[in-house]
């Protein structure tokens, strides 16, 4: 029997201490952490903004890793001051990188002291993480380990141009801090107002330490300028004394615009009650920070741990750069515990973690955290306004849908608008509630200087005077009065002063194109003269309406042609209403002849006969001399409307040869430029304008072109004519050669406008506030009496310029417009009673369609048949009937042979025999065969007998088919 053995007691112990040991080594290296260096450069550590952004950033951490205690790694914070001081912020972070070899920096403070850092942490390849530098110039360094946290400040110009866009606001005044934050947003903030029509006429920086004196000496410049809409970009140091000041001088009055960026509004309820009551009517970019259920349980939290911490300070309050201190910290943390242990060398670490931060993304208690180029990405605004102890939002701007009533949970809007209507009231500086127009002419600022053109000739336009003993200048003329007229018409005042453009010794210092560069240039405010609207000025500067009528004209002389045209007979009409007429005519004729042949002797006898009665009996109607009678009630219907016709168109052509015969006839030597050319005549223009140029490009030679610079001198060029070495034509703007035609109305006319041009107008700098206001008075000018008035006044007649009714410039000769209408109504009527004359005729033949009369081709046969009693006299007819019982036609030969004397019969009596002179009535013009119709005697061609009873009688025998005799 085999004994077991008892267990080994060591074996057992020793499996026992051997987990032991293991587990708690295990538990051991679980709660083992792994400290990761960071460092930490703040402005102010011992009060202010730095004490906010330490807590929070010691509140975020503390979060963090409450929230995730098995992570291995903890971010240890180095502190650094920078004392506010560039230099000292430099230092703190080489001593960060040398001596505490830490993989990351948080800070600092400004973006002045954020510049040496970013450089600095690109080299040694050490993130730099700022979640209050916001300045857009920190990314001009391109730096893979520079991080923005905060929101770039080039992100709201979008927001402020929407504002500005809101309410027509034409110029704005930038005020911003002198330094690297205050100069970098610039350049974004004007490309943003230049894109919504806006213009920078100055820009107001103001060093951080300025004097109060010396913030005085810059708000009274800019109360001497026009533009009253100023936009504000500084921290709340500066402005707050910026704003004391402006309303101690009276800019913060009714009319004035104060608009500031995020940096102000953030820090709003941080300042005390004294600066935000000198900021009233303000209207701020703010940013918008979504409040969310993670924010409210915070802000109370940070508040008692604060207090906790800080005891002595009182009233603190956690602004947005707080929030963004917060997530920047949370999300370090988050990119140090994914890359993991720091074993490896710095550089390579840092890549890493640089790689991290760059895709990271959470909510945070800011918002959504994402980056894109390591900057953040949250660009949602709000508008506010500062009233009575607080602010009050307004609208709401983002980048997708511009300004919004309301955001909803997900940032978009439930209703957008982008103009001022829609805004919410608004209180302005004055506790005004009208929206301010942005500008105005200020009482203690220099007049306008405008700029008027030196002329030589034409000086109706503009005239410049010296007093021989004061020198003092005056400067009247056309362009003046309508200047003056539209500045009385503007609902202000405003002082100008006229600066004409001359040299020393008072001639023209250049010409208009010069003239208005100088306003570009900003040596002249405006100008007033005959200055016309061109593309390439437009460049530069701007125009207002114009006041004249627009174009190149071309004066020509006129000459008398009345006795020098042998055929001025023709002239009365135009050879489409003559060619129309006789057209007319023919057709009345043709249709007299279809309408009366049948049962009017008038139109009877031979082909060539009817022919020449027709014609004439249409003709004659002209001038009512027509013999024959018109017996069928259509050609009487087409008669009435015709001697209508004929009765118009005779006495409008009798008035137009008489004028013409009677009244002096002026015609221009030439009505088109392009004559002028092929003819290679001289031609003449006002020197210093920029007609020679379009010349040039009709292709006219410099051998052709004359310059000229007063009327005189175009006058006697004129008169010499182009082959004595004058000139053809003079051509110029439509108002010079409207003036130069007034005073010489009985030698020249005017012809055009040639060419198109916008006219004159006055010049303003681009983007000028008082362009809209001077426009629209000019309008108010133009269309009213005042116009009219100024006119007469310079442009006065010259003698024997008065309207002389024996004299007419040109005479156009009646054309078809006039009369088409007249022609429609005769050719509708005619044609009507063609139609119901054919569908009664063939109604009473259709028996010929229905049996035609031989065997041969069915078609044909019917056709001549009809043809053939259309060409016959119609003696059922009431006109024959009437005739036969009126003359005793149907027994007595003598009546016969009288017809052929009756006064109705208007062809010459032949000295045939009675057959022939009636073998009209059987005329055939298709072969020698007629066909009677049914109820007609038989009629034979050749009359068996010369007895006019007997042919009578056969006439009238009881009705039977006729034969072919031949």
């Amino acid at each position: 029997m085999i004994k077991k053995r008892p267990l080994n007691l060591k074996l057992v112990l020793s499996i026992f201490f051997f987990f032991l040991c293991s587990w708690i080594s295990l538990a051991f290296a679980q709660n083992k952490t792994i400290p990761v260096n960071v460092g930490l450069v703040l402005d102010d550590l011992d009060s202010g903004d730095g004490k906010i952004w330490l807590s929070c950033i010691k509140m975020a951490l503390s979060d963090f890793y409450a929230s995730h205690a098995n992570y291995k790694t903890r971010l240890v914070l180095n502190t650094r001051d920078s004392k506010k001081s560039v230099v000292d912020a430099a230092a703190a972070g080489v001593d960060l990188i040398e001596k505490v070899k830490v993989k990351a920096i948080l800070g600092p403070g400004t973006s002045m002291q954020a510049g040496f850092l970013i450089n600095l942490g690109d080299q040694v390849h050490v993130p730099i993480i700022s979640f209050s530098a916001t300045s857009p110039s920190l990314n001009s360094v391109h730096s893979s380990y520079f991080f923005q946290f905060a929101q770039n400040d080039s992100s709201q110009v979008k927001a402020i141009s929407s504002i500005v866009k809101a309410f027509g606001w034409r110029q704005v005044v930038p005020v911003y801090v002198d330094n690297e934050f205050g100069e970098g947003v610039i350049p974004f903030l004007t490309d943003a107002l230049q894109e919504v029509d806006a213009r920078v006429p100055y820009r107001s920086a103001i060093s951080l330490s300025a004097t109060d004196g010396q913030i005085l000496e810059e708000l009274y410049k800019l109360m001497t300028m026009q533009t009253r809409v100023f936009i504000v970009h500084m921290r709340t140091d500066l402005s707050s004394r910026l704003f004391a000041k402006a309303r101690e001088i009276g800019m913060m009055t009714e009319g004035y615009v104060w608009l500031t960026t995020n940096g102000i509004p953030n820090e709003l309820r941080s300042l005390n009650s004294s600066v935000i009551s000198s900021m009233q009517g303000v209207l701020g970019i703010q940013t918008y920070v979504p409040q969310t259920v993670k924010l409210e349980e915070f802000m109370p939290r940070w508040k008692r741990q604060f207090q906790q911490d800080n005891p002595t300070i009182i009233g603190a309050q956690l602004q947005v750069f707080g929030l963004w201190a917060y997530d920047s910290a949370f999300a370090l943390a988050m990119a140090v515990e994914e890359v993991g242990t720091p074993s490896f060398e710095v550089s390579q670490y840092g890549r890493k973690l640089s790689h991290a931060l760059s895709s990271m993304r959470f909510k945070g208690i800011a918002g959504d955290f994402s980056l894109v180029d390591g900057q953040l990405q949250s660009s949602t605004f709000q508008i506010v306004n500062v009233n009575g102890g607080g602010t009050r939002v307004v609208r709401f701007w983002t980048p997708e849908n511009g300004l919004m009533n309301t955001l909803n949970s997900t940032n978009t809007s439930f209703s957008s608008t982008s103009n001022k209507g829609n805004l919410a009231p608004i209180m302005w500086p004055g506790d005004s509630l009208t929206a301010p127009k942005g500008w105005q002419i200020p009482a203690n600022g220099k007049k306008l200087r405008i700029g008027v053109p030196v002329k030589v000739g034409f000086t109706e336009f503009v005239k410049i005077t010296k007093h021989p003993s004061t020198n003092a200048i005056y400067v009247t003329g056309f362009t003046i009065d309508v200047f003056k007229a539209a500045v009385k018409v503007l609902p202000y005042p405003l002082p100008y002063e006229f600066i004409p453009f001359a040299k020393p010794d008072g001639t023209s210092a250049g010409t208009y194109s010069d003239l208005c560069y100088q306003v570009y240039l900003g040596n002249y405010d405006a100008v007033v003269g005959d200055t016309t609207i061109r593309a390439d000025r437009s460049l530069y500067v701007d125009f207002t309406m114009p006041y004249t009528e627009c174009g190149v004209a071309m004066a020509v002389p006129i000459i008398d042609v009345r006795s020098k045209n042998a055929w001025v007979f023709l002239k009365p009409l135009t050879w489409e209403l003559w060619l129309t007429t006789s057209c007319v005519f023919i057709l009345i004729g043709f249709v007299m002849w279809v309408l009366e042949h049948r049962i009017n002797e008038d139109f009877r006898g031979t082909p060539s006969h009817q022919v020449g009665t027709s014609i004439w009996f249409s003709f004659s109607t002209m001038v009512f001399a027509q013999r024959e009678r018109v017996v069928s009630n259509l050609a009487r219907f087409v008669m009435i409307i015709w001697v209508f016709v004929v009765l118009i168109l005779t006495q409008s052509y009798t008035a137009s040869l008489t004028s013409l015969l009677t009244v002096q006839q002026l015609q221009p030597t030439v009505t088109d430029i392009k004559d002028l050319l092929r003819k290679g005549e001289n031609v003449g223009y006002l020197t210093d304008a920029y007609v020679y140029d379009i010349l040039k490009q009709v292709g006219f030679d410099d051998t052709k072109l004359k310059g000229f610079k007063t009327m005189e001198e175009i006058d006697e060029a004129l008169s010499k004519g182009s082959a004595n070495g004058g000139i053809a034509a003079v051509v110029d703007e439509t108002p010079n050669m409207k003036l130069f035609v007034a005073k010489f109305c009985s030698k020249y006319t005017m012809i055009g406008p040639i060419f198109e041009t916008a006219g004159f107008a006055f010049v303003f700098p681009k983007r000028s506030p008082l362009l809209p206001d001077v426009s629209q008075a000019v309008l108010n000018v133009t269309e009213g009496e005042a116009i009219l008035n100024i006119e007469n006044k310079w442009f006065k007649k010259g003698e024997n310029c008065e309207d002389n009714p024996t004299q007419k410039l040109s005479n156009n000769s009646l054309g078809l417009d006039s009369f088409w209408g007249l022609f429609l109504i005769s050719g509708v009527a005619s044609i009507l009673s063609l139609i119901i004359f054919v569908a009664s005729f063939l109604y009473r033949h259709k028996h010929i369609l229905k049996h035609p009369p031989d065997s041969k081709p069915l078609t044909w046969s019917k056709i001549r048949s009809m043809f053939e009693i259309f060409n016959e006299r119609d003696f059922n007819s009431r006109m024959f009937k009437s005739s036969q019982q009126r003359d005793g036609i149907a027994g007595s030969p003598d009546n016969i042979a009288g017809d052929a004397n009756s006064p109705n019969n208007n062809w010459p009596e032949s000295t045939s025999s009675f057959s022939s002179n009636h073998t009209d009535a059987n005329f055939e013009f298709f072969g020698g065969q007629q066909t009677q119709s049914p109820g007609q005697a038989s009629l034979e061609l050749v009359p068996s007998t010369t007895d006019p009873a007997i042919i009578i009688a056969e006439m009238h025998t009881t009705p039977a088919t006729a034969q072919d005799n031949n």
